[in-house]
């Protein structure tokens, strides 16, 4: 399953997204380190499913009228503070933690309502912008510390005549989640010398950032945007390369506990809602601000961010695995069962892989089951994509 980290400062709001996006019950409290231990739950990402294809819906418990969620991740940890690649805070305990991430929301305070350390201060006091550069910058240094601290290996193994320096630096990245192909492309991209005996802490340095940004790619998630100073949303996306979206975690919690009580009429990403409950003046107006913020982003955010992360900088599909090519069932009659996160480019062979080993080791052929058509085993597959794989370790 995809890893999702969320990464920020204390009190940025991570916790809330986190509780929101999960609708798990963590702490959430308006003081550094509410969270001391990570917290792991599951949320989704959103997509259209493929029964909106067929007469009726598929009725599986994670698709809404044709909004189909697909289970991922989500990793909320402590908060980090400068210097925490040196152990401040929580910074250790957090940075350990972030090597199962596959992709990084960083959730900031675009409001500007909390300093450096994470304490409230007034709206507008300190600069969000300066928070999106401070993770990054935490993180590199962080992963140059371990290169620096394990390098000595890599210059032992140099004095064997079979010496590949990729291997070797593949063996020291592969506990932060670097493939040997991911260092193989950074190696290529950067000068170095040929030695790693000659390596200075500059070129290690550079290593580790490249491979970072590479393997831990982040998205901005611009919190608390409903209380945010007019143009901070448009300075942030001026100041960073990153992708930046502008959400309010609160409104989204808000939203999910209303929708639970039967209050509204809403699904986790739907631009808007609709009050269908009885609600009483205070809670009326408090909706009525969550809807002002959704009308001027396009919803809330919180889906927004998670599906930016996945889609869009994971650049996953989805596909879907059926036994029947007909009904888009499994052998029980369950139609569209199971929804797989694959990345852009995967062919049959890694969709049967991806169900089980031993389907992907027995491997036959596979049919698109829109058209009823065999497919070829190099045959790229795309978003949405309904696939009957035939195996000899199938039913």
């Amino acid at each position: 399953m995809i890893t999702v980290a969320l990464a920020g400062k204390p009190n940025a709001g991570k916790s809330t997204f986190y509780t929101a996006a999960t609708m798990a019950d963590v702490d959430v409290a308006n003081y550094p380190f509410t969270t001391i231990d990570a917290n792991r739950g599951v949320t989704h990402v959103r997509t259209e499913c493929p029964c909106l294809d067929r007469e009726e819906r598929c009725g599986n418990e994670n698709c809404r009228d044709g909004k189909r969620y697909v289970p991922v991740e989500l990793l909320d940890v402590a908060g980090l503070v400068p210097g925490a690649h040196e152990g401040k805070g929580l910074g250790n305990q957090f940075l350990d933690e972030l090597t199962n991430a596959d992709v990084v929301l960083n959730v900031v305070d675009a409001s500007g309502a909390t300093n450096a350390e994470g304490e409230p201060v007034e709206v507008g006091a300190h600069d969000p912008l300066d928070d999106v550069d401070f993770i990054e910058e935490e993180m590199d240094l962080w992963l140059a510390g371990i290169v620096d601290r394990n390098w000595e290996g890599v210059e032992r193994q140099s004095r064997s005549p079979d010496f590949d320096l990729e291997a070797a630096v593949t063996d020291l990245l592969t506990g932060f989640g670097a493939t040997e192909h991911d260092v193989t492309a950074v190696l290529r991209e950067l000068e170095y010398p040929d030695d790693p005996k000659a390596w200075t802490g500059e070129d290690r340095e550079a290593l580790a950032r490249a491979i970072r940004r590479r393997t831990k790619p982040i998205v901005v998630v611009a919190n608390k945007v409903d209380a945010a100073p007019e143009g901070a949303i448009d300075r942030l996306r001026e100041g960073t390369d990153k992708p930046v979206v502008p959400a309010t975690a609160d409104g989204e919690l808000g939203l999910r506990r209303a929708a639970e009580a039967g209050v509204v009429d809403y699904d986790p990403g739907d631009e808007g809602f609709d009050v269908v409950g009885d609600v009483s003046d205070g809670q009326r107006e408090g909706l009525e601000a969550i809807r002002g913020a959704m009308t001027e982003h396009g919803g809330t955010g919180v889906q927004t961010a998670l599906n930016a992360a996945v889609y869009d900088l994971l650049d996953r599909i989805t596909v879907y695995p059926v036994q029947d090519a007909s009904k888009w069932t499994d052998g029980t009659g369950n139609v569209l069962p199971d929804a797989f996160l694959l990345p852009s480019g995967a062919t049959p062979p890694d969709l049967a892989y991806a169900v089980h080993t031993d389907i992907g080791e027995g491997y036959l052929h596979a049919v698109d089951a829109r058209s009823s058509r065999r497919i070829g085993e190099g045959h790229e597959l795309s978003d949405g994509d309904v696939v009957k794989i035939v195996s000899t370790a199938g039913p």
